[in-house]
């Protein structure tokens, strides 16, 4: 309880192995772009706290699925944190201070919420990014325990996971051994990837240009020269009239995946651009 949190800086992101790369911290970090005073501490403390309420009874239960039945009754029932299904696109539901605060989000940051307070028990809980809603396992004895943190921590059977899955894969039931590939657990920068490109497409949609900039460029600090990033980034810029930088990330993106489905209508916009001309949309 005592160390301050310390943010991540930017900078350093991209060196960090997979398995040192901070989740709460790098977190933080994406939502202090928007959030410039944001107290990091505030959140750790307070994700502390929910820890230490339930430290005593998580110790004096011995199966992993009822620990985690005890961890998701506390976060969901007695504290209320549930996703936003009446305004899912809501940024607010991605930036993890403004889930602490009106105790919404979305999957992925209520996955994070649970994931901390689990590990910081002893239960060692992983995020999956599951096609459509990310959602959560823990290994138990006789296989996986997933559950959907979007919708109370519910566990999910196989037969509801292939269901979810299917629209994703062509309409393909997935076998077990695609099943289990789908729940294999994400890494923190996959994680965190995902946020930002949530991020990016709700302003994109809004067409809050120097916002979805932004967030494709926080992709690029944790995976540099990610081509769809490269591409976003370019995107905005060219929406925000910063013609150097979009024809810069647009044709790094192009040497990247020429063969892209997009790579005809980008090198017509690059031509524009040469031209002096500009196709945003």
């Amino acid at each position: 309880m005592g160390d301050r949190l310390t943010l991540p800086d930017w900078g350093s992101l991209a060196s960090h192995a997979d398995d040192t790369l901070p989740l709460l911290g790098t977190a933080l970090l994406i939502a202090r772009d928007e959030y410039p005073h944001l107290d990091a501490d505030l959140y750790d403390t307070l994700l502390q706290s929910h820890a230490e309420h339930l430290r005593q009874e998580i110790e004096q239960i011995a199966s992993w699925p009822l620990k985690m039945a005890a961890i998701n009754r506390h976060l969901f029932e007695e504290l209320g944190y549930a996703g936003d299904h009446d305004e899912y696109y809501d940024p607010r539901n991605s930036y993890l201070n403004e889930v602490f605060e009106r105790r919404l989000g979305n999957p992925i940051s209520l996955a994070m919420v649970q994931i901390e307070v689990a590990r910081r028990l002893g239960v060692p809980l992983d995020g999956v990014s599951f096609p459509g809603h990310f959602l959560v396992r823990l290994p138990v004895d006789d296989g996986l325990l997933v559950m959907d943190p979007f919708n109370g921590g519910r566990p999910l059977g196989a037969d509801e996971l292939r269901e979810r899955a299917k629209p994703h894969l062509g309409g393909d039931v997935p076998d077990d051994n695609v099943l289990l590939q789908i729940l294999d657990p994400a890494p923190h920068r996959a994680i965190l990837v995902r946020v930002l490109r949530n991020l990016h497409g709700v302003y994109a949609e809004r067409a809050e240009w120097d916002r979805a900039a932004r967030c494709a460029d926080r992709v690029l600090k944790l995976v540099p020269d990610q081509p769809e990033a490269l591409r976003d980034r370019g995107m905005a810029y060219l929406n925000l009239d910063y013609r150097k930088g979009a024809q810069a990330d647009l044709t790094r993106y192009l040497n990247l995946v020429p063969k892209a489905p997009d790579a005809q209508a980008l090198r017509d916009q690059l031509i524009d651009l040469h031209a002096g001309r500009s196709r945003t949309h």
